[in-house]
């Protein structure tokens, strides 16, 4: 544990002020670049767990950024709980949180991985209903002309902290009475014998939408991870369309691989 800076504040400043440099073609905004660049510090262990951040009045001179655009990146990283702000004090550099790692190898349900980390798995429910399947959706479902689809839009929690907005699209054959829907997904549909066997699954970083940012208490535009998934049962039938948006901050998604040799 450390309560110094860089060095000194100078040295703090000239490192979030090349950080930060203006780049025309970098629509990201200022604020967003600074709790980047603060965040790395803290990741990279130059400012250690308990240091004490300048005032905002000195971390808008360091970085030529007004004192409201420094206000908003520290009050990101807040959020985060990267920073803690004590009344009268200043504010704090506090100890990493906890990241989960997410496996890329093999199919698990949120709540199986939540359980796994000795964490209480929520949901909440946004949307659950059956409905006509977008272009997209049919086409990836391989439905026919008047199919429809069971709608299933979660907010992912663990220990009431909100990590990832999910939208689940399976065949509405598949499980015809919601009343049968419990917390997880893939026992449902285990039960109706169509628990998915292997998925195709895709994953990038993304600015986090305005309408997923509210709900995972973030900003719009913070980064954050889009996972799409699409699972198939082990006789080869598409049975999910799975689009989650993650909190960068709070996963790690792993993959173990295996030297390909040639012979």
């Amino acid at each position: 544990m450390t309560d110094t800076l860089p060095e000194t504040r100078e040295d703090l400043g000239a490192l979030l002020a090349r950080s930060i440099e203006i780049d025309a073609a970098d629509a990201t905004p200022r604020y967003i670049r600074l709790a980047n660049a603060l965040r790395l510090l803290i990741e990279t262990d130059a400012l250690g767990t308990g240091a004490a951040l300048p005032s905002e009045r000195l971390l808008a001179g360091m970085t030529g950024l007004s004192r409201v655009t420094v206000r908003r990146g520290i009050e990101l990283l807040v959020r985060e709980g990267v920073l803690e702000q004590r009344r009268g004090s200043g504010t704090y550099v506090l100890a990493p949180v906890e990241r989960f790692e997410q496996p890329l190898a093999a199919i698990t349900s949120f709540t199986e991985d939540m359980l796994s980390y000795g964490r209480k798995p929520e949901t909440r429910w946004l949307a659950r209903e059956y409905a006509s399947p977008s272009a997209q959706e049919a086409m990836t479902l391989g439905l026919s002309p008047g199919d429809r689809v069971l709608r299933l839009h979660r907010l992912r929690l663990a220990d009431a902290l909100p990590l990832a907005v999910e939208l689940a699209i399976v065949p509405a054959d598949l499980l015809p009475d919601l009343s049968a829907l419990g917390t997880s997904l893939y026992e449902s549909m285990a039960s109706a014998g169509a628990r998915p066997h292997k998925a195709l699954q895709r994953m990038r970083a993304c600015a986090l939408p305005e309408f997923e940012a509210r709900l995972l208490e973030a900003e719009a535009g913070e980064p954050a991870l889009f996972l799409e998934r699409i699972s198939r049962t082990v006789e080869g039938r598409v049975v999910e369309f799975t689009r989650s948006h993650f909190k960068g901050d709070r996963f790690d998604f792993v993959a173990e691989l295996n030297l390909h040799r040639e012979t």
